[in-house]
């Protein structure tokens, strides 16, 4: 369990000792003995990965947290790394399919997720019971909503003593999900779980295949996703429902609306990676041996990010996008101290020789000056552009069926021919909205607060998928700077292709590096999926993403390329 010792020698000897060692890695560890095939795992003195994404980190948040906090852990790791100042996220850059790219080394064109909250053209709606005749689509939701209780951290396992008792919950997420929530499968009129829904396997899978452990800490069940198709990806997961009521706080605050919470929603998460490090599963009643990869999500950065006040201190960014303001600084110095605690674990276990360490983000935020936020209802764009469709197609069904929109517009219609995509498109480049500023000053914003907008196959195109695809949205529009859709007092969001919410950190420790490197080659997230395999020394190649997008291990690495 943790401990103040564990947290003192964090604090005092950092991570310079822990991670030092005789023979750099770099060089000879993470080599393979011969060409592989299959599932078959080559020699490596590797033997466990630890992946760690701190949601919402920018590469500048990174550069700025170190050149000001030289002594923190986070500069340590980064004098024994590699850092990858050129690294992107997905697009779009929500942390669905992200993580999934993370995991896959697929682009949602290829893992088929585009949001955790999409439309589907092939799938029969939630609670569908007789699947007759075409389907007639449906939203494919895989947030908090398809929970049993979306109001409790347990997602309604109904343990008792919450949320102390959490670190009790089950590893079966499907015993949490609730069936009636989930799009119903035209194929076989059975609901569709996460993982069914992914069209490519996982790192989880092909570690698992190859008799290694696996385990994985997030926000929602519905991270039952990194199982893959097969299910048997992930042997320990451990999922509080992070947009549930937060014990002890008012009503209507949940963990990821107030940065305490959040940073105590995120201490159960660490709290169960150092039971696995201490080789047990995550709620500690069963010794079951380190996993050979396993990791968490760090919230608490996010939440910071977007809320504009959070504990009587202002959040965000201070004017100008580059200082973090205090609750974002209380955040990244709560981060900071969390991951010194796993890597002194790693130490105290004797695993520093053993074990790399990979950090990164699922995604960033814009704008991170909030001097340039423009907040845009997109409820009131969307209702115009149905009423002026109904003007030329008066016995027509509404347009807009579904849409997905934060720093994004994501749209999906009742029409798919390219007719009705252009006149959408036309529309929305084509007349001006309502925005407001970070003080509640009304603007203007041109083209609904748009770029550029790719519609119908134009939209299929970005994505590398056919038209025909029932999956992907048929407006994808790329926003402005500064402009986000919400209703609400959100200061930052994500999802969209504006660099601040790409531009990620990836900083790779292995054991054993004495020296730190910059690799200013432009990377992907994706690019970690086939890096963790062969860390690992098995075959990268077992990622059908991989071979459908010949995703590359990151640069720099000195890995032998045997696969």
């Amino acid at each position: 369990m943790r401990t103040g010792k564990v947290r003192a020698l964090a604090a005092a000897a950092g991570v310079a000792v822990l991670l030092g060692g005789a023979t750099p890695l770099a060089a000879a560890a993470v080599s393979h003995s011969s060409a592989g095939a299959g599932h078959g795992r080559h020699p490596s003195r590797i033997r466990h990965v630890l992946l760690l994404s701190v949601d919402g980190m920018h590469q500048q948040d990174l550069v700025w947290y170190v050149s000001h906090y030289p002594h923190s852990v986070l500069a340590d790791l980064v004098r024994h790394g590699i850092e990858y100042s050129h690294a992107t996220t997905t697009i779009p850059s929500d942390s669905f399919p992200a993580t999934v790219g993370m995991m896959t080394g697929g682009s949602p064109g290829v893992t088929g997720f585009y949001y955790d909250d999409t439309y589907n053209y092939d799938v029969f709606p939630a609670g569908t019971k007789k699947c007759v005749g075409p389907p007639p689509g449906a939203e494919v939701n895989y947030d908090n909503s398809i929970d049993v209780n979306t109001n409790s951290i347990d997602a309604g396992e109904g343990l008792k003593g919450l949320p102390g008792s959490i670190l009790q919950m089950t590893s079966n997420l499907r015993s949490v999900i609730n069936p009636a929530a989930l799009p119903v499968s035209a194929a076989t009129c059975k609901p569709i779980y996460p993982n069914q829904y992914l069209k490519v396997n996982t790192i989880f899978n092909v570690v698992h295949n190859a008799g290694l452990r696996t385990a994985w800490s997030d926000k929602h069940p519905s991270y039952l996703v990194l199982s893959g198709p097969s299910g048997n990806g992930v042997d320990d997961f451990f999922t509080p429902e992070i947009s549930s009521q937060a014990t002890g706080y008012p009503a209507g605050v949940t963990w990821d609306s107030d940065v305490d919470a959040n940073m105590q929603y995120d201490s159960y998460k660490v709290q169960a990676v150092l039971n696995e490090i201490d080789g047990y599963n995550h709620s500690r009643t069963k010794h079951v041996g380190v996993p050979a990869l396993f990791g968490m999500n760090f919230q608490t950065v996010t939440t910071a990010e977007q809320q504009p006040t959070s504990d009587g201190l202002t959040g965000g960014y201070l004017p100008g996008g580059k200082v973090p303001g205090p609750a974002l600084l209380k955040a990244f110095n709560f981060v900071n101290t969390e991951i010194g605690v796993l890597v002194a674990q790693v130490q105290a276990q004797g695993l520093a020789r053993s074990t790399a360490i990979i950090i990164t983000s699922k995604q960033g935020q814009s704008p991170t000056n909030p001097n340039d936020l423009k907040r845009v209802n997109d409820a009131t764009i969307m209702a115009r552009v149905d009423a002026a469709w109904k003007k030329t197609h008066p016995h027509a069904a509404p347009l807009v069926v579904a849409t997905s929109d934060d720093d994004v517009l994501m749209w999906w219609l009742s029409n798919r021919s390219q007719t009705a995509a252009d006149f959408v498109r036309h529309y929305l480049l084509t007349h001006k909205t309502v925005a407001y500023n970070i003080h509640g000053k009304k603007l203007t914003v041109s083209a609904s607060g748009l770029s550029k907008v790719y519609a119908g196959a134009a939209a299929a195109a970005y994505f590398g998928v056919p038209v025909s695809d029932p999956r992907h949205p048929v407006i994808f529009g790329i926003v402005q700077h500064g402009v986000i859709y919400a209703d609400q007092p959100d200061i930052e969001q994500h999802g969209g292709a504006d660099f601040q919410d790409v531009s990620m950190p990836i900083l790779v420790i292995l054991p054993g590096l004495r020296h730190a490197a910059t690799e200013s080659a432009q990377v992907k997230i994706i690019q970690i999926a086939p890096t963790i395999l062969a860390l690992l020394g098995l075959n990268p190649r077992d990622l059908q993403a991989v071979r459908i997008e010949h995703t590359q291990v990151l640069p720099g690495l000195f890995i032998r390329r045997t696969w």
